[in-house]
């Protein structure tokens, strides 16, 4: 195979063709994918106020996601262009206003749009061009081999008049130039379009910073917490367990003066140095329960969703569906975010009726919470649920609470994770 090397690169015939063969795809593709996405997308979005756009909003731009990813994955694989997405998770059981307005807020949602309207008039040219750098030059070698006969008269190859033999002689002399000077550019051109697709569709710095600012708050606020939670479990075994083994040492000398001179005053103190003892263990229990319950460490998050749902005082029904386990930070998280919203519901909810949903789809740990209690709850700051979110959140997980007033109150809860 013929081969052409510049800057210590090869280029092969191949290649070239290829090229133009996959720009004059993606030109096919571009212009008509991107003007019914583009014009779906805003008369959907338009038809939001009237609550049309509220069910259709969600299903288009997912499908203008997935146009826009897949744009993605062929930059990668033909041109090692990669465009990173930088989508906000949204829960996937969430109702469809809060799916609508979670799209409709994200940056992301806008850049492909944007991208649309450059993807049918510069992409759809910087598509085309590899096929029409190769085209034209054979297009002139076609006028050199007799084609020009069939053409109309005064008809121009760039700048030569083809009126006959020896001006298509001239034409197909020109084209060879042409051939020679564009045998690198199709390959470029290609990667060109791909290069425009990543500038328009990859997050802003600004963006960026934004999410390195939320991660390290985050951060600071798992770090802060368990801080908290340290001095929390300083403090409890201070004025618990410790206490009472300081108490029953003190008991236990008592007895040793006590056993020859009153031994019924012994006996007693005895009785009651036992009891303190296992009084300390249950509260040392109850605190490792409270650091890492040993039904999560054992038996996996839905065992221990399910222990927890046999202790409240409101009938509640679990379904699980884990194929694995996942890592147990992530686990523990899960844990106590789903024992702070059952304690809520029980508390505040009024509600006769709980519901979990536990199950591991699409690289996502999804928890939904349902209760038929009064409604009316929020995420609002020093609340409960925010620091659910704050917990969550340092796993990149995101939560989203549904609770009209009257209820139903469905809060659902993702965490990005594999199982093992």
């Amino acid at each position: 195979m013929t081969t052409q090397k510049r800057g210590g690169g090869d280029t092969t015939v191949g290649q070239i063709v290829t090229a133009a063969l996959r720009g004059l795809g993606l030109a096919l593709v571009a212009l008509p994918g991107a003007i019914v996405a583009f014009v779906v997308s805003v008369v959907s979005i338009a038809l939001v106020p009237i609550g049309v756009g509220v069910v259709t909003t969600p299903w288009v731009l997912t499908g203008v996601r997935a146009f826009a990813n897949r744009r993605r994955v062929l930059a990668a694989e033909w041109c090692g262009v990669r465009i990173p997405a930088g989508y906000r998770p949204l829960p996937k059981d969430a109702n469809p206003w809060a799916r609508t307005f979670g799209m409709l807020r994200d940056p992301a949602t806008w850049r492909d749009l944007r991208w649309l309207l450059v993807d049918m008039t510069a992409g759809f040219a910087t598509a085309l061009l590899p096929a029409a750098l190769l085209v034209y030059p054979l297009e002139g070698l076609a006028l050199a081999a007799g084609l020009w006969r069939v053409f109309p008269d005064g008809y121009w190859y760039a700048f030569v008049p083809v009126t006959g033999q020896a001006s298509a002689l001239g034409a197909g002399a020109l084209a060879v130039v042409l051939l020679l000077l564009f045998r690198l550019l199709p390959p470029a051109a290609l990667h060109a379009h791909f290069r425009l697709t990543r500038a328009v569709l990859a997050p802003s710095q600004a963006e960026l910073a934004e999410r390195v600012r939320v991660l390290t708050e985050t951060r600071r606020d798992a770090v802060d917490t368990s801080a908290a939670e340290l001095r929390r479990i300083e403090r409890d075994l201070h004025d618990g367990a410790q206490a009472r083994l300081v108490a029953m040492g003190m008991d236990l000398g008592t007895i040793e003066a006590l056993l020859d001179k009153d031994p019924a005053q012994a006996k007693r103190l005895l009785a009651q140095a036992r009891q303190s003892s296992v009084d300390a263990l249950t509260e040392l229990r109850d605190l490792v329960r409270g650091i890492h319950p040993p039904v999560l460490a054992e038996r996996g998050l839905g065992d221990a969703v399910r222990a927890l749902a046999l202790r409240l005082p409101v009938p509640t029904e679990v379904a699980v569906d884990l194929g694995g386990r996942a890592d147990a930070p992530v686990e523990s998280a899960a844990y106590f975010a789903v024992s702070e919203v059952l304690t809520n519901a029980v508390k505040h909810s009024g509600a006769d009726r709980i519901w979990i949903d536990l199950h591991h789809t699409d690289g996502m740990l999804r928890i939904g919470v349902t209760d038929n209690g009064r409604g009316g709850a929020v995420i609002s700051a020093g609340s409960g649920l925010a620091g659910i979110e704050r917990r969550l959140g340092t796993f990149d997980g995101v939560l989203a609470v549904s609770s009209p007033a009257g209820g139903p109150t469905m809060v659902t809860m993702e965490i990005p994770c594999a199982l093992s």
